[in-house]
């Protein structure tokens, strides 16, 4: 599920729209919300917001209700121009609506040179380095999912939870290939990185890059939800030579989106497993 159930985000430039206080983004959410609510009977427990490359999975669910966005699935990112508000809408409706798991997942560069193109990797952290924050701005405590969240300062020392990432490395070596755990570091975009920046990020501690995940994430665990991040790895980051080649490789935004078609089989198994596994422990 990804943005406003009743609108299309080509209805004005992104440029051009104002940041709602907290009170308004509560009211839109709460409306979103009970518009969902009204198209259908089911409560959901878990949300999954689909990163690049790897929309198709929603194609896989069984007994799906659609409501429309505006004929799209997807999510906005703040280097369109949109807002955080708006960027996090999706995050802050999945939780007024009933869940209590977010799954977010995206696609990377590998910084870390031990990860190959299209291996699947579960976030054990994230870095921010967007320069800003999905929590600016008066807190509103009505946003908390369960009792005690909804707090002006929230605890980000376990965003992605131990547990659930436990669990898909686990179902993962079922299936018959390692999962991973990495440190995911987030830019605004939307240029790729450079060389230079890429060795800073390693520096600091980083194994995945990319332009999305965190302010989600933030949203998530303001409200209290449980997060687990998945990354896929499409590409070397810029500057790191790939097991088997001379050099270093330039990066191009069509390969992404191949290399997620190349693995949706491998995701779409890892998730359709995970999902009743996450469901049963929460029940």
């Amino acid at each position: 599920m990804g943005g406003y159930p009743w609108g299309d985000k080509r209805d004005a430039g992104p440029l051009k729209r104002r940041e709602l206080s907290m009170t308004d983004l509560y009211s839109n959410a709460q409306s979103a919300a009970d518009y969902i609510r009204a198209a259908t009977d089911l409560t959901p427990h878990i949300g999954i917001i689909l990163g690049s490359g790897l929309g198709n999975f929603a194609n896989h669910v069984r007994g799906a209700t659609r409501i429309p966005y505006a004929d799209m699935q997807g999510r906005v990112h703040a280097y369109e121009g949109y807002p955080l508000s708006e960027v996090t809408f999706p995050t802050r409706v999945l939780g007024l609506i009933g869940c209590k798991t977010l799954i977010v997942t995206n696609a990377a560069g590998g910084v870390n040179p031990s990860y190959k193109q299209g291996s699947l990797v579960a976030i054990s952290d994230h870095i921010n380095l967007t320069g800003t924050n999905a929590a600016l701005g008066p807190n509103e405590p009505r946003f908390a999912a369960i009792p005690g969240a909804g707090q002006r300062f929230f605890d980000m020392s376990t965003a992605y939870s131990p547990r659930l990432r436990a669990l898909a490395v686990e179902e993962a070596a079922r299936q018959g290939f390692q999962l991973s755990e990495g440190v995911y570091l987030a830019v605004l975009g939307p240029s790729f990185e450079t060389p230079a920046e890429i060795r800073a990020f390693r520096t600091l501690g980083a194994d995945l890059v990319g332009m999305s995940t965190v302010h989600e994430t933030i949203v998530a665990r303001h409200m209290g939800l449980e997060v687990l991040g998945i990354s896929l790895v499409t590409n070397p980051a810029a500057g790191v030579v790939a097991a088997g080649q001379q050099t270093a490789e330039t990066i191009h935004h069509e390969d992404v989106m191949e290399v997620g078609r190349r693995t949706e089989k491998q995701f779409t198994s890892l998730l359709t497993a995970l999902i009743p596994q996450i469901a049963a422990i929460n029940s």
